[in-house]
């Protein structure tokens, strides 16, 4: 259904278009510039590079919608790292970010060393919730954040979704 791929400096208008209009409403941001889509982008290319990585990011590509959201992971200890997503407005509703999410959780458990990703979303935001359930994620509490961007202070629910044992390495 989609695809994920690291960022690639051509990617700046796409990733402008994702951080606008009411893709932005629920975020910590607001919409970005030209300017600041490709310094994301920039910023985004040189954490790919760094050892050891500490954050990922990959585009959403869906068929004929092209480039419709991102999909990004950053460590926050050893094992544990937060995941978050965006997606075009015009792309909402098809099921990309429940299958980006799945694909970032398994890359992440297989290739990152990550065992525990957590996550958390607006509270007028159920729609976000909801992908996380679809993804495997379970709320495991919530978590008060802001005042941002002169928006009040609010309790966001807080998600959580663990690597599975290995059965031939239980001990």
């Amino acid at each position: 259904m989609i695809e994920l791929r690291n960022l690639t400096r051509g990617d700046g208008p796409a990733v402008q278009r994702i951080y606008s209009g009411a893709s932005v409403a629920f975020t910590r941001t607001h919409g970005m510039t030209a300017k600041e889509a490709a310094d994301y982008v920039e910023h985004t290319i040189d954490h790919a590079r760094a050892t050891p990585r500490e954050r990922w990011c990959f585009v959403i590509i869906a068929g004929g919608d092209g480039v419709v959201g991102l999909v990004k992971f950053r460590k926050r200890g050893q094992q544990h790292a937060t995941v978050s997503y965006i997606l075009r407005e015009d792309t909402w509703g098809n099921g990309y970010a429940t299958d980006a999410l799945k694909q970032t959780v398994a890359y992440a458990f297989t290739h990152a060393g990550i065992t525990r990703l957590s996550a958390k979303h607006h509270p007028d935001n159920p729609a976000s919730g909801r992908v996380l359930i679809k993804a495997g994620f379970v709320q495991t509490g919530s978590t008060p954040t802001g005042p941002t961007l002169g928006r009040p202070r609010v309790d966001f629910p807080v998600y959580e979704i663990r690597r599975p044992q290995d059965p031939d390495n239980q001990t």
